[in-house]
C-alpha cells in the first residue's frame, strides 16, 4: 500500500514537472498560435519578470523559464519536434527521456565537486592567481537542471582560459555552504584574493563571462599608446619587473590576457595596445612586427629591442604560460624581499645542478649608475645557465650588507660577491670578488675570471654564513593596497544592499563590527591601563645568540625562522628506547659524544653548526656523556672496525686509550645503522707543537683523534672548539644519504654506567 502512495506521488510530481516545462504553458499560448502573436507574448512576459525590475521570489526561475520556451517555439523544427514527441533536449524532466543526459550532468559536475578542506587549503589560496567560479546546486532541485546547459558551455569556455571552476552539493557539503554564505540554490559565486561575490543577474553565457571579468582587479593592465609608451617601457627600474606588451586589433583586452595579468602581477608589468588606434603607428613602425596576428613581447632592461616575441593566430594558455615562465625575471633583478631572493637565487637541490648568483651590493644615488650599467651589460654577455645576477642597494638592505660585508660602514664601495644559497635557514657560500666594482674592463676580467675558476672547481666559496632576511622594500605601498581592499568592500556592500542579500552580508558586516569592537577595545584599556607599569624597565636581551643548558639546548637568532632554537636530549638509560630503538622509520638521531669537561664549548659548537637542519622533521639531536657510558661507545664502534683501525695503526703498538670528545653518531634506530664524523684534528697553536704545531686541514672523515699530550687550559679549550669544524658539511651530505653506512645487529643495551676511574 506504502509502495503505491509514493508511486502516486512520483506520478503527479512528473505531471507537475511536465507542465512546468511545457513552453506552450509557460508562455500561455495556444498551440496554433502564430510566431507573430508568440513574439508579442515573449517581449510582454520578458519586460515584466525580468530580475533586474522584478525583485518577487521566483522572477530569475521564470525569466529562464521564459527565454527557453520562447528558444523552442520560435524554431520551427524544434516546435515540430516538441508538438510530436511532447519534449526536446531542453524539456526533458531530470532523470527521463534519453538515458544518459541527466548522468552526464552529474559525472562533469562530479569533476568538479569541492569540499570543506579543499576549498580552504587550495581553493582560496589559490584564488589569489585565479579567479574561480563555483555553483551552489543541491538534489531535486528543478531550477538547477534548466541552468546546466548553460553552465556547461560556460565552464568549458573558462576553463580553457584558466579559471578554477567548482560545485558545491549543499546536501554533501552544507557546512561549505554556510562558510560561502550560499543559502538558496541554484547560487553562483566568485571567489578571487579569498574575497566571495555573488552572481545576481540571469544565468546566460554573456552575463557569466561578464561576472569573472569584473570580478579582477581594473589596474591589471595598462593601455599603451605613441603617447605613454617609452614611460610604460622605462618604468622596468622602478617596478624591478619585466614589461609584456601585447598587439591585437580588438579594442578591448582579452580574457585571456587579463587572466594571465593577474596570475603572474607579481612578476610582470602587462600593457596593451590597439592596433586599430590612430596613434600607435610609431610604436608599430619601430618594432616592425606583422600586425596580421596577436603579438607579445616582453621588454626587460633594454627598451630599444625587446628580449623575446610570441606570435599566434588562436594564442592558447599553455602557449603564454610557457612564454612567461621563460621570461619571468629581468636579466639582473634588484632584491627586495626575501621571496624573490629565493626564487631568483633558488636553494641548492639534491642531484640537481647547482645554481650561483653573482651580486653586486652597491649605491642608490645617482654616481652609482655608470657600475650599475656596466654591471647589466656584463650580465647580457654571460652565457653560464647556472649563473644569475643580482644587486641590491646598501641603504635599503642593510642587514643582508652588513652580514657579507662585514661591517656597518655605510661609506663602503661596491662590491660584488658569488653566492650559494645552501638551505632554506638563509644559509649561503660565498666569495668575494677582490678589487670591488666600479664597472672598468680589468673589473670586468676579474670577475669573469672567477666565475671560470667556480665552473672547474665549486670549492672556492670558501666561506660561510646565514643571511638574515631581506626587508621588504614594497611594504610601504601597504596604505594603498589597504586603500583599494576598502573601496573593493564598500562597493560590494552597496551591491549587496541593493539585491537585498542581507543574510549574504552578514559574514562581512560580522567581520567590520569585530574591528571595530576590538579598536575601541584597544583604546580602552589603554586609556585605562596602570601608568605605574610603564615606568618598570624591561631587560633587554644581549646581543648575539643565548644558550641555555639544562637537558636541552636553546639556540636564539635575529632572524625569524619557523624554529628559532636547537633541541638537545641527553642520551641515558631513560631516553635510549624513544630516542633510539623505537625511532620512527625515516628518523634519525643525531648523537654528540662529549665529557663532562667539555659539555659546555661542544654544546655551543654543535648547536651552531646543526641549526640550519632544525627545520627538518627527520632529525633529532642528543648528547652522550662518554664518561658515564664509555663501554657502550666502544660496543657501538667495534662494527665500525675499518674506520676504527686507523687509530689502532697510529697508535704505534702503544696500548692509549681513544679520545671519543667530539664524535658525531647519526644513529637509524629503525634501520639499525649509524653513520660515523670523527672531528677534525687540530694541534697544539704555538710554535713547534709536540703534535705539529698548528691546525691541520683535511677531510672530516679521514683522519682520527690523535692523543692527548700536555697543555694549557686555553689551548685545550679551543682544540676542542675546533673539533666540530666542517660538521655542517658532513650533515649536508647526511642529508645527501651519502656518508657510509655502519650496520648494527641489535642496539647494545645502555643500562650500565662506566665506572669512573
Amino acid at each position: 500500500m506504502l509502495s503505491m502512495v509514493v508511486c502516486l506521488l512520483l506520478l503527479v510530481r512528473l505531471v507537475e514537472t511536465a507542465n512546468e516545462v511545457d513552453p506552450y504553458n509557460i508562455l500561455g499560448v495556444t498551440k496554433s498560435a502564430s510566431q507573430t502573436e508568440i513574439k508579442e507574448v515573449y517581449k510582454r512576459l520578458i519586460r515584466e519578470w525580468h530580475p533586474d525590475k522584478n525583485k518577487n521570489e521566483g522572477a530569475e526561475d521564470l525569466f529562464i523559464k521564459i527565454t527557453k520556451s520562447y528558444e523552442i517555439l520560435s524554431n520551427k523544427e524544434k516546435r515540430a519536434n516538441y508538438d510530436r514527441y511532447g519534449q526536446t533536449d531542453d524539456t526533458q524532466p531530470y532523470g527521463h527521456g534519453h538515458y544518459g543526459h541527466g548522468h552526464d550532468q552529474f559525472y562533469f559536475d562530479d569533476k568538479y565537486s569541492l569540499r570543506f578542506n579543499q576549498y580552504v587549503n587550495d581553493v582560496v589560496p589559490d584564488s589569489f592567481k585565479r579567479p574561480y567560479l563555483i555553483k551552489i546546486t543541491s538534489d531535486w532541485c528543478f531550477s538547477c537542471i534548466h541552468i546546466e546547459p548553460v553552465w556547461k558551455e560556460v565552464v568549458l569556455e573558462l576553463e580553457a582560459l584558466g579559471v578554477g571552476i567548482g560545485v558545491v552539493d549543499v546536501g554533501y557539503e552544507r557546512r561549505l555552504a554556510n562558510h560561502l554564505g550560499a543559502h538558496r540554490t541554484p547560487s553562483i559565486l566568485g571567489v578571487i584574493n579569498g574575497k566571495v561575490t555573488f552572481f545576481h543577474y540571469a544565468v546566460v553565457k554573456e552575463h557569466l563571462r561578464q561576472f569573472v571579468e569584473d570580478l579582477l582587479p581594473q589596474r591589471l593592465v595598462e593601455k599603451v599608446t605613441d603617447r605613454n609608451d617609452l614611460q610604460f617601457l622605462n618604468s622596468w627600474h622602478e617596478q624591478n619587473k619585466p614589461h609584456l606588451l601585447l598587439f591585437d586589433q580588438v579594442p578591448v583586452v582579452p580574457l585571456l590576457y587579463k587572466l594571465t595579468a593577474f596570475a603572474y602581477k607579481d612578476y610582470i608589468q602587462f600593457g596593451y595596445m590597439d592596433q586599430g588606434l590612430s596613434d600607435t603607428p610609431n610604436l608599430l613602425k619601430q618594432i616592425n612586427i606583422n600586425t596580421y596576428a596577436p603579438t607579445m613581447l616582453v621588454f626587460k632592461e633594454s627598451i630599444d629591442r625587446p628580449a623575446d616575441i610570441i606570435q599566434a593566430k588562436g594564442m592558447k594558455k599553455q602557449v603564454i604560460d610557457e612564454f612567461i615562465l621563460n621570461n619571468k625575471f629581468l636579466l639582473v633583478h634588484r632584491l627586495v624581499n626575501q621571496k624573490l631572493f629565493d626564487e631568483h637565487c633558488p636553494v641548492k637541490q639534491l642531484h640537481r645542478r647547482r645554481t650561483y648568483c653573482v651580486l653586486l651590493i652597491n649605491g642608490d644615488e645617482e654616481s652609482y649608475t655608470i657600475g650599475n650599467q656596466a654591471f647589466i651589460s656584463f650580465a647580457y654577455t654571460n652565457t653560464q645557465e647556472v649563473v644569475r645576477f643580482a644587486y641590491a642597494y646598501q641603504r635599503l638592505q642593510q642587514p643582508l650588507c652588513d652580514t657579507l660585508l662585514k661591517t656597518k660602514d655605510s661609506t663602503q664601495p661596491p662590491q660584488v660577491f658569488i653566492l650559494e644559497h645552501r638551505n632554506a635557514a638563509g644559509r649561503v657560500l660565498y666569495k668575494e670578488v677582490a678589487g670591488g666594482w666600479n664597472g672598468t674592463d680589468k673589473n670586468k676580467q676579474r670577475l669573469l675570471d672567477e666565475l671560470q675558476r667556480l665552473q672547474k672547481d665549486p670549492s672556492i666559496l670558501n666561506q660561510d654564513t646565514i643571511l638574515p632576511e631581506l626587508n621588504n622594500e614594497f611594504a610601504s605601498m601597504f596604505l594603498i593596497r589597504w586603500i583599494y581592499t576598502a573601496y573593493d568592500y564598500l562597493t560590494e556592500i552597496i551591491d549587496d544592499i541593493i539585491h537585498n542579500n542581507w543574510r549574504e552580508m552578514m559574514p562581512l558586516l560580522s567581520l567590520i563590527f569585530s574591528a571595530l569592537f576590538i579598536l575601541f577595545g584597544t583604546v580602552v584599556v589603554q586609556a585605562f591601563s596602570d601608568s605605574s607599569e610603564d615606568g618598570k624597565s624591561k631587560p633587554k636581551a644581549k646581543d648575539g645568540a643565548k644558550w641555555f643548558y639544562a637537558y636541552h639546548v636553546f639556540v636564539i637568532y635575529s632572524r625569524p625562522l619557523k624554529k628559532n632554537f636547537v633541541e638537545v636530549t641527553e642520551l641515558t638509560d631513560i631516553t635510549y628506547t624513544s630516542n633510539l630503538v623505537k625511532l620512527r622509520p625515516g628518523h634519525m638521531n643525531v648523537v654528540l659524544v662529549l665529557t663532562d669537561a667539555s659539555k659546555n664549548v661542544l654544546l655551543s659548537k654543535f648547536a651552531k653548526e646543526v641549526y640550519s637542519f632544525t627545520g627538518s622533521l627527520t632529525l633529532h639531536f642528543s648528547f652522550l656523556n662518554v664518561d658515564k657510558h664509555s663501554a657502550w661507545v666502544e660496543m657501538l664502534l667495534e662494527f665500525a672496525q675499518d674506520t676504527m683501525q686507523i687509530d689502532t695503526d697510529e697508535d704505534d703498538g702503544a696500548r692509549h686509550k681513544i679520545d671519543y670528545t667530539g664524535y658525531i653518531l647519526a644513529l637509524n634506530g629503525h634501520k639499525k645503522y649509524l653513520c660515523l664524523f670523527r672531528p677534525v684534528y687540530t694541534g697544539e697553536e704555538g710554535p713547534g707543537g709536540a703534535t705539529g704545531g698548528g691546525r691541520r686541514s683535511g677531510s672530516r672523515e679521514d683522519h682520527p683523534p690523535r692523543r692527548s699530550v700536555p697543555r694549557s687550559h686555553s689551548t685545550a679549550t679551543l682544540q676542542i672548539h675546533h673539533k666540530l669544524d666542517h660538521l655542517g658539511l658532513w650533515m649536508e651530505r647526511l642529508m645527501e644519504g651519502t656518508p657510509h653506512r655502519y650496520y648494527i645487529p641489535a642496539w647494545p643495551g645502555l643500562e650500565k654506567i662506566t665506572d669512573p676511574k
